[in-house]
């Protein structure tokens, strides 16, 4: 809904607002939420949101708490948010720098 993009939106940090370009898909509430010089709606034939997917893919598969509700599953909420954080933390540090990315 226009809801949800909105707070998308209003969830992403100023720098990201301010800086990057935003792929995807034609959801029709995005246009009207995301200014149109940081937005770009394209489809999966274009290899722009392969980066996004490539992360979610990884973030299941390494983070294992995220799949299964037994014994990885976290008790508390703030441990759950910690893991996934620390996990985030370290994936981006052992990214090459954003000059190497094709955008």
């Amino acid at each position: 809904s226009g809801d949800s993009a909105q707070k998308l939106w209003e969830s992403l940090p100023s720098v990201y607002r301010q800086c990057a370009i935003i792929y995807t898909d034609f959801y029709s509430s995005y246009p009207v939420v995301l200014p149109s010089k940081r937005h770009r709606a394209v489809g999966k034939e274009t290899g722009k949101t392969n980066y996004i997917e490539r992360f979610n893919c990884t973030l299941r598969q390494r983070v294992s708490r995220l799949v299964r509700k037994t014994l990885s599953f976290s008790k508390k909420l703030e441990n759950h948010i910690g893991a996934i954080w620390n996990f985030i933390h370290h994936y981006n540090t052992s990214l090459p720098p954003c000059a190497s990315f094709p955008f």
